[in-house]
């Protein structure tokens, strides 16, 4: 694979509508990312509907800004990247679809990435000096991951949550304080300075040697302090920003924990924090000080990197292609679950 190759990569599987250009595997010429959050906050939640709708509407602007940005023309892409999933399947659609479309008019070859994988990955191009393998921490509203990344293609799964993910419960916990959606960025801004003690809520570790992770007890033990305090007088700022302090704290302490328990019981050096929730403060924080303690190096992709966005796309894209191993068609398909992926390079 030649240095300046110029990938394109397409990201379109929930709510961000996403086109980049990378040259290569980490310089970024371009990254362009619509929201239509402010569609779906009436609802509390990404409607699938209105978020397809919103990619038909943005696809083609996206990608001319895109190029724009980077100041190419289609005629000089070398290759096309694509979310194929996890994701909301109508989104997915519409993205996989345009890219197959790409391909085929320009002649490029195609490849489909797996999103999550992406969001793992994207420390390789926030950190050149990171190599593999490493220990990777997908942490997002659908999904809480623990992957040891051995290669761009070959990766292990050692733990995930047996029920909320992580961002889900942060969600969760928002609404019933009458935060509003997505409650992560707000329980963040609320819990800074707080005593993270007022409210202990127990870490949900499981058991000692297991790796998975289950935050829907920390979320029930949130909701029945809740109904107690509303019992005596309403629910007052203090008591929500302290709430946030503690259910916070819980959260990131186990995140923490299980990843340098995962680390070090493979012997891995370092460890990649990476999807929506790896933009808390107070994750990062927690992070930074147990990377010192146990002279682990930390990385976190850079915060245009967090959200669902089609740089980490292009980035994954171009290392599979150079690896000669993934090389996609007009069959390529979607898939909503992670769990139902292609198995194909572990």
């Amino acid at each position: 694979m030649k240095n300046n190759m110029l990938t394109l990569g397409i990201e379109t599987s929930c709510d961000e509508t996403s086109f980049a250009i990378l040259k290569g595997e980490r310089k970024v010429l371009s990254n362009v990312v619509v929201s239509s959050l402010k569609e779906h906050k009436e609802f509390g939640g990404v409607v699938p509907e209105i978020a397809s709708r919103a990619h038909l509407e943005t696809l083609l602007a996206c990608l001319k800004l895109s190029l724009k940005k980077a100041k190419v023309s289609l005629k000089q892409i070398d290759l096309i990247a694509v979310t194929r999933g996890p994701g909301l399947m109508g989104s997915l659609l519409v993205g996989l679809s345009s890219a197959k479309a790409l391909s085929m008019a320009l002649k490029k070859p195609l490849v489909g990435v797996d999103h999550v994988i992406a969001h793992v990955y994207s420390g390789m191009m926030s950190d050149p000096k990171l190599k593999f393998p490493f220990l990777g921490l997908a942490v997002s509203g659908g999904h809480t991951l623990l992957i040891e990344m051995k290669s761009p293609s070959r990766y292990e799964i050692l733990g995930r949550t047996i029920d909320d993910a992580a961002g889900e419960a942060f969600d969760k916990v928002a609404k019933m304080l009458g935060l509003g959606y997505p409650g992560g960025p707000e329980i963040d801004r609320l819990s800074r300075g707080e005593d993270t003690n007022k409210f202990f809520f127990t870490r949900p570790i499981l058991t000692q040697d297991s790796l998975d992770f289950s935050f829907s007890g920390i979320k029930t033990a949130v909701f029945y302090k809740v109904e107690n305090l509303k019992k005596n007088k309403p629910l007052s700022l203090r008591d929500k920003k302290a709430l946030c302090a503690g259910f916070q704290e819980s959260v990131c302490d186990v995140l923490v924990q299980k990843s340098v328990r995962a680390a070090k019981t493979r012997k891995l050096k370092a460890i990649v924090v990476g999807g929506g929730v790896s933009a808390n403060s107070r994750l990062r924080a927690l992070f930074t000080k147990a990377g010192r303690q146990e002279n682990l190096k930390i990385v976190f992709p850079d915060m245009s990197f967090c959200q669902d966005n089609a740089a980490m796309i292009a980035g994954l894209g171009a290392a599979l292609h150079r690896e000669g191993r993934q090389k996609d068609g007009l069959e390529l398909s979607a898939y909503s679950d992670f769990n139902r992926r292609d198995r194909r390079g572990n």
